[in-house]
């Protein structure tokens, strides 16, 4: 195993009527002057977001509104966020929704505080000295950002899809009731379990450093997540089903799943990234039209995971050589996405690029990467472009 920081600085505050207590947490963070940031109609509609400012107003915190952060969220409503606190003198973010929410909130806050473009910090030219403290009240268990390092940009100019990560954006606090998520459509919610579960298997499919702990933690998670995922398909409104993918979230992306390993893969996040930059598609169900073709692409050389993945997470039979149970595991994986209703490949996917638009991918991937990178394979973009086009 490697040596390792684990650094958790967020407040999580679970359960039913959570979202009451946004004031109260915001003074305790010290905001005076509030953005409230928030995607589509949904938080309207719900009556979410009137709860929320009824709650500041009652506690008579000042605050102004942002709506309109979308899937793939764009780079133009952050600069619109930036010129908002600047002009109205925010000092505190609250970012009301799932992770396109949460991660627009992050780079408003980026950019508020670091001179310059905060494109800059997306496209690798420069490292954030700050960001504006911000909290979360989470409406869709996905990504993890609620208590991530992360958010991912997309650039409308080129459709340039772009992650950037520093512990200046983890949230001071997250508000997660379940019962915000229960009005999802189907195909979110199981968009959201693939996120979750991808980012556990990015951190477990490495060749660098492995703890049998944080083993044990990635394999509980996505069994949980798994069964989970499958009860939700059936009864949407299972609270406890709700719960257990909620909080799964959180702690996929929190680092905790990637403790004494080398930081993980992730190349099936950036080759999607290439895929939702250029589709627009939902991030989760890129992931999984993705990532079949990129495991059947790199197992090989990283068999002793892909067989321990196989039978402690698939459940697969412990029979056969190490390639066969491998195999079978990966199987086992599309098998469980067909049953949650999410696409194994592009065609499945809904996009029919063409051999230009594949080759396209490979260059802005290889490009957005510096190169080449993996962990349990490292791909270059030759390689990218053939997964690209297995992925067919």
């Amino acid at each position: 195993m490697f040596d390792f920081n684990y650094y958790t600085p967020t407040k999580v505050v679970f359960g039913k009527g959570t979202e009451n207590k946004a004031a109260e947490l915001i003074k305790e963070f010290g905001g005076k002057k509030i953005l409230i940031h928030y995607g589509g109609g949904s938080v309207v509609r719900s009556g979410l977001l009137k709860r929320v400012t009824d709650c500041l107003d009652a506690a008579e915190i000042s605050y102004v509104t942002l709506g309109g952060a979308v899937p793939n969220p764009h780079l133009g409503l952050v600069y619109e966020g930036i010129e908002l606190c600047k002009k109205e003198n925010v000092d505190f973010l609250l970012a009301v929704g799932g992770g396109s929410a949460i991660d627009s909130a992050k780079a408003i806050g980026y950019g508020v505080v670091n001179d310059g473009d905060v494109w800059d910090l997306y496209d690798y030219k420069k490292e954030a000295k700050g960001c504006l403290p911000l909290g979360v009240i989470l409406t869709i268990a996905a990504t993890g950002s609620e208590m991530s390092d992360s958010s991912v940009i997309t650039k409308e100019e080129g459709l340039v899809k772009r992650g950037y990560s520093s512990d200046y954006s983890r949230p001071r606090f997250a508000i997660m009731n379940p019962e915000l998520t229960m009005t999802l459509p189907d195909y979110q919610t199981a968009c959201g379990c693939t996120d979750i579960m991808m980012h556990t298997m990015e951190r477990y499919f490495t060749n660098g450093g492995n703890m049998g702990l944080t083993d044990s933690l990635a394999e509980g998670l996505l069994r949980t997540v798994k069964k989970n995922a499958l009860i939700l398909c059936k009864d949407p409104q299972n609270y406890d089903a709700r719960a257990e993918v909620m909080w799964a979230g959180s702690l996929a992306h929190n680092g905790l799943t990637g403790c004494g390993n080398d930081g993980g893969d992730w190349m099936t996040h950036k080759l999607e990234h290439e895929l939702g930059g250029l589709y627009d598609v939902a991030h989760g169900a890129g992931l999984a039209a993705i990532w079949g073709s990129w495991a059947r692409y790199v197992y090989k050389d990283c068999l002793p995971r892909f067989k321990k993945f196989a039978i402690n997470v698939m459940e697969v039979e412990d029979s056969g050589s190490d390639e066969e149970i491998a195999l079978r595991g990966i199987e086992a994986m599309e098998e469980f996405y067909r049953s949650i209703n999410m696409p194994t490949n592009l065609r499945e996917l809904g996009v029919k690029p063409n051999d230009g638009d594949l080759e396209l991918m490979a260059k802005k991937c290889a490009i957005g990467v510096g190169g080449e990178m993996g962990s349990a394979k490292v791909l270059n973009e030759e390689a990218m472009l053939a997964i690209y086009r297995a992925s067919m």
